[in-house]
Order: C-alpha cells, then sequence, then structure tokens
C-alpha cells in the first residue's frame, strides 16, 4: 500500500471521533439525564483506562517472561526491564500527578452561593462547573476538564495510529483494515466521552471549540499512523499509552466527584454500565482482528 493510503487509513479511525462531539451541544434534558449521560461517559473513559494500561504493560510483562521464562532470552536483562518498568511508572505518574498539580495552581474564587452545602443539580462536568470560575481565563472548569479528557485520549490514538501503519507498513493490509474499523468505532464512543462534561454548561459550546477538541482527540491517530510505518518502538508506545492512562484517570476521578453531587446515583451505576458495555463491544472488533 502506499503512503497515501496508509495515511488515509489513519485519518478516517480518527475522523469518527467527530461522530459524537454534538452531543456537547444538547440543552433542555433533566438533570437525571444528564447525570446519565455524564455516567456513560464515565463508563468509556473506565474503559480506556484499562485498556490503556493493559497495552502498556504487555511489553514490559514481554521482558520480565523473556528473563524468567521456560527458555530465558541471553540477549534482554535486568537492566532493560527496570528501565521499561520506570519509564511505564513515570509516564502513570506525570500524566495524574501533573494533572493535580497543574490544578491547584489554576487561579480559582468560590462563586456565589458555592459555600452551600446543597447537593449540585449542574449536569455533567468539571468538578463543581458552576461552584469555581477560573478568574482571568475564558475557558469554564467544564471546558478545562474536556480539554484535558480530549489531551488524554489524543495520548492514547496515538498509539493506535502507530498500530495501523504498523500494520500497513508489513504488508498486512487486511489487519490494517480491520484496524481502522475497530479504533473507527471505539473513537465515536470516545468523542462522546470528551463531550460529556460541556452537556451542563449553560452556553453551548461553538463548532468551533468541538472541532479543536476533536482534532486534538483524533488528530493523532493520523499522526501515529505516519510514525508507524516508518519505525517501531516499544519505549515510544509504553510512554504514550502509560501518559494517557495518568491523564484519564485523573479525569475519571473528576467525573465521579460531579456525578455524586448531582444526585441520581441510581443513573449513575446505569450509566458506568453502559459505558463500559459501549467500550467493550467496540473493542471487540479488535480482538477479531487478532490484536
Amino acid at each position: 500500500m502506499s503512503t497515501g493510503g496508509i495515511l488515509g487509513l489513519g485519518a478516517i479511525a480518527g475522523v469518527t471521533i467527530f461522530i459524537g462531539l454534538p452531543v456537547g451541544r444538547m440543552r433542555g434534558i433533566s438533570p437525571a439525564i444528564r447525570t446519565l449521560l455524564n455516567a456513560i461517559a464515565i463508563g468509556i473513559l473506565t474503559f480506556l483506562v484499562w485498556d490503556v494500561l493493559s497495552a502498556a504493560v504487555e511489553p514490559v510483562e514481554g521482558r520480565l517472561t523473556a528473563l524468567t521464562g521456560d527458555h530465558p532470552n541471553p540477549h534482554q536483562s535486568w537492566w532493560g526491564f527496570l528501565g521499561m518498568s520506570g519509564l511505564m511508572a513515570l509516564g502513570l505518574g506525570l500524566g495524574l500527578l501533573s494533572l493535580v498539580y497543574y490544578d491547584r495552581l489554576l487561579p480559582r474564587r468560590r462563586s456565589v452561593g458555592a459555600s452551600s452545602m446543597q447537593p449540585s443539580s449542574i449536569g455533567p462536568g468539571a468538578a463543581a462547573v458552576e461552584e469555581y470560575r477560573a478568574a482571568d481565563s475564558p475557558w469554564t472548569p467544564s471546558r478545562r476538564l474536556a480539554l484535558t479528557i480530549a489531551i488524554g485520549i489524543g495520548l492514547h490514538n496515538f498509539a493506535e495510529g502507530l498500530a495501523i501503519g504498523q500494520a500497513a507498513a508489513t504488508g498486512a493490509i487486511s489487519l490494517a483494515v480491520l484496524l481502522v474499523i475497530g479504533f473507527g468505532l471505539h473513537n465515536a464512543t470516545e468523542g462522546f466521552g470528551i463531550v460529556g462534561p460541556l452537556a451542563g454548561e449553560a452556553d453551548r459550546p461553538s463548532w468551533r471549540l468541538l472541532g479543536l477538541l476533536g482534532l486534538i482527540g483524533g488528530g493523532p491517530t493520523f499522526v501515529g499512523t505516519a510514525l508507524g510505518q516508518a519505525f517501531t518502538s516499544d519505549e515510544v508506545s509504553v510512554a504514550f499509552l502509560s501518559l494517557a492512562a495518568g491523564s484519564i484517570l485523573y479525569v475519571v476521578i473528576q467525573l465521579v466527584g460531579v456525578a455524586l453531587r448531582a444526585g441520581h446515583k441510581e443513573m449513575l451505576y446505569w450509566g458506568v454500565f453502559l459505558g463500559l458495555v459501549a467500550g467493550f463491544a467496540t473493542d471487540f472488533v479488535v480482538t477479531a482482528a487478532g490484536v
């Protein structure tokens, strides 16, 4: 397959993320349904944490197996295993803790009535979408959280693009096409996960903002495909996957806090269940491709 054809596959897999983005402009829905939508996003992102960490740990375990298996590989060393393990831990820590400290550095002030102990009826969004306001930033907390989700998913999709590019470059065209179908379906659900926080904002997000979020979340699939056809690197894959896992885990914790404050706990659990089912269902197509 030509380079243009391989890049086209990556673009197709990434562009499907835009399918779920218009949900962020939905308004006029009840608090219970907003909680359900928020929880579905939590379920999808929880699945992604599992999916990303599973992919990140695979090459690390491969190094360990090569050292401790029935037929040890003399070309492997414990230093190589420790280095790969440290890389995964570093990426996970940077993805999670850097967002924690970034959040602490943001200038915040309590909005009127934020100190009230009454449960919030705010829809899906960042921690205290209406309880906190950035002093000098046009970005509301929910939009910052949506941006964080898009970045985390973008890191994840970069690794998916690497898989597509590597499969196509080695001549496994049928595998590459199946990967595009599977990742494309998967990215459609990820788009909804990105805009879950925006569905509760008073002001609808602009199409320009949705386009930016889609580009951040889906664009790395194309970039990863371009790089994946050129070289393979377990270290690069582990670094990006662990960064993605840490950042997505941070977002999941934030969204759970919002859902608990909003009430309607039964909707929370139903939504998480539905989101997990959606994540695994789309992943089955990828599994069928032998990945």
